[in-house]
């Protein structure tokens, strides 16, 4: 496709964008209007399933859906992301030697926040449903957290902690226990991802009907996504060189 034609196209699509756009915008509420019938809605809805935070409430049960597909969004491009980063045609890979020279202050600072980071991620996807977090955020700290052992200077470690084989699995079962829980609504109530587990009290930790199972879900899919992600750019940029030698790419460091 020449350059003029995408031109064209991509004005074509800015129009179109446009049209649709101009009539929403134009009927928003204005500026400052204390008419918010998204907010009195969500808000209502979340109370009824006893859903103590109201942005799970409207991820995991009112928008499921579309959660789902932000979820599978970030499956594909995991996936992308790995394929893009395999060894190429002229590529080899090869382990660096040596050590690098590491502060005993950072060293410390990484095995003491390890822990940390692994405690707070686990908190923040069990108590989605009734606290502020949930998945998304909760597999983010975990899976850049285990990370904070290559900080220390220890990549073997890091690599014992993170066995890509088992972060592979774990992607695959959230993604898939999302979908599940989604067909197991549809069974039990007509609707795909229909909250169909007993709601429970209010605030209670067990609570929210499939509110915290979703969350589970994600956390799981987005931890062992990241953790994917972040192995394969590491050894991209530690591992992989130009066929035949050839300056590597730079952040070499091992121990």
């Amino acid at each position: 496709m020449s350059r003029p034609v995408r031109y064209v196209v991509f004005c074509l699509g800015v129009v179109g964008l446009a049209i649709l756009l101009a009539p929403a915008v134009a009927h928003l509420p204005a500026f400052g209007s204390t008419f918010h019938p998204y907010r009195t809605l969500a808000v209502a809805a979340a109370v009824a399933h006893r859903t103590a935070n109201v942005v799970s409430a409207i991820n995991f049960d009112q928008r499921g859906l579309d959660t789902f597909g932000e979820e599978s969004i970030f499956l594909a491009s995991v996936a992308g992301a790995a394929l893009l980063l395999r060894p190429g045609e002229h590529e080899t890979e090869r382990r660096p030697l040596g050590h690098a020279r590491m502060l005993d202050a950072t060293r410390l600072l990484g095995y003491v926040l390890l822990p940390l980071s692994t405690i707070l991620g686990l908190d923040l996807i069990s108590h989605g449903n009734v606290t502020p977090g949930g998945g998304f955020q909760g597999g983010v700290v975990l899976g850049t957290g285990l990370h904070l052992l290559y900080v220390a200077g220890s990549y073997d470690a890091l690599e014992k902690m993170r066995p890509t084989t088992l972060f592979e699995w774990g992607e695959a079962i959230g993604a898939g226990s999302y979908g599940a829980l989604g067909v197991a609504g549809l069974l039990a109530s007509g609707a795909f991802l229909a909250n169909f587990v007993p709601l429970g009290h209010f605030g209670a930790l067990f609570s929210g009907g499939t509110v915290p199972l979703l969350n589970i879900a994600v956390g799981i899919e987005v931890a062992s996504g990241g953790a994917i992600l972040l192995s394969h750019f590491l050894r991209q940029a530690m591992f992989t060189e130009p066929a035949g030698g050839g300056r590597r790419a730079s952040g070499e460091r091992d121990e």
